[in-house]
């Protein structure tokens, strides 16, 4: 298989032979990792529950955690679920990897098709699969909506959607979504939505795929799932936890698939889980942080507030010069978009000329990176 280094692995080579100004403290803003502390009440349902270590996982994961994801479904997307209609999963990163494996295995020349750019993990699935891929690129002329012709969706097996979308910070309204879910029982694909970013906003909550599933009828989710995380909405990547929820039929046979794979969370893990999925209070406070990270960022950059996620994707005439001269001369990282999208057929990489920074530092370290960020854009 012939796997692409990772954004960061390019990005090091990148910059690999630059000496960064040693008079400016180091920014590093590629990567969407919450750079605040994981709430504390999450940290002592970890600690309090590690004499359950002794204790075997079980693949579907205990009832206090399905019973938190739930609620928070319902809570969220006033969307009830049944047990046979969540996995809880160990992150989101493994679900998307091996999710596509257990569901193309079968086929003979799978097809594909995902937004562009894109979460390595999904071009990672397809090169796993052997799937013929059909990129679905997110411009700045069809507003970085996803466009696909309907001879292309009738020889999908899987598409993979990403709203709130990483890095182009574009939603969808739940009439969108609603024309997707049709057009995956039209043309009988599974749908997927990577929502891992919905719960990050400035001002109004983007809807799920799960809403728009029911909104147009599909209410028991037949060929519709959706996975999200509490890395970005808690703070807490390394607590691992997930889920992936739907169409009650394909998670039956991907549940039996599971259990062979060895991906159960550990048992503190999950008691830690179910604190974060259970509360709201910690969300809100993270969400006003990038709020006010977002407003520095219009008043020094000019830039409007994203709808969702915690990036700016913004535009410049080479990122990849304006990367290594903004490492060198001001000793901030930031990720050129192309890096995060491929060329498909005669179509150019999507991500050319754009450049993504990730938000999530304090105010004053935002400051202090953003205005150095200006100076080399005029520099």
């Amino acid at each position: 298989m012939n796997f692409e280094p990772y954004p960061f692995e390019k990005l090091n080579n990148l910059l690999k032979n630059i000496i960064p100004n040693q008079n400016l403290a180091p920014s590093v803003l590629t990567i969407g990792e919450p750079q605040f502390e994981t709430p504390a009440f999450i940290q002592k349902a970890l600690s309090d529950n590690t004499p359950l270590l002794k204790k075997y996982p079980k693949t579907g994961g205990e009832v206090n955690l399905r019973e938190a994801i739930k609620a928070f479904i319902k809570r969220r997307f006033n969307t009830s679920l049944s047990d046979a209609e969540i996995i809880p999963c160990f992150g989101t990163r493994e679900v998307l990897f091996n999710f596509p494996q257990f569901l193309l295995f079968d086929k003979k020349n799978p097809v594909m098709a995902y937004t562009n750019p894109f979460y390595q993990i999904y071009e990672g699935a397809a090169l796993a699969t052997h799937s013929r891929v059909i990129h679905i690129n997110l411009t700045k002329e069809n507003d970085f909506k996803p466009e696909i012709n309907e001879e292309e969706l009738a020889e999908c097996d899987l598409v993979i959607l990403n709203f709130p979308n990483n890095p182009t910070t574009s939603t969808l309204t739940l009439d969108e979504l609603g024309q997707w879910v049709k057009l995956a029982l039209k043309h009988n694909f599974v749908l997927l939505n990577d929502e891992c970013y919905s719960e990050i906003y400035a001002h109004s909550p983007s809807p799920s795929l799960l809403e728009a599933s029911t909104h147009v009828g599909n209410s028991e989710f037949k060929n519709i799932l959706v996975i999200n995380s509490i890395s970005k909405r808690s703070s807490a990547p390394g607590l691992r936890s997930g889920f992936i929820a739907g169409d009650a039929e394909i998670l039956r046979e991907y549940m039996k698939y599971r259990t062979y794979i060895g991906c159960a969370s550990p048992l503190p893990l999950q008691s830690a889980a179910a604190a974060a999925w259970n509360d709201e209070e910690h969300v809100i406070t993270s969400r006003k942080i990038y709020k006010e990270n977002f407003i520095i960022a219009k008043e020094i950059l000019g830039t409007e507030i994203p709808s969702a996620t915690f990036y700016l994707w913004i535009e410049v005439k080479d990122a990849l010069e304006f990367t290594k001269k903004l490492y060198e001369k001001y000793n901030v990282k930031v990720l050129p978009g192309e890096f995060l999208a491929r060329s498909s057929h005669k179509e150019k990489n999507p991500g050319l000329g754009y450049i993504r920074i990730a938000l999530v530092e304090n105010q004053e370290k935002t400051r202090s990176a953003l205005q150095r960020i200006k100076d080399c854009l005029n520099g």
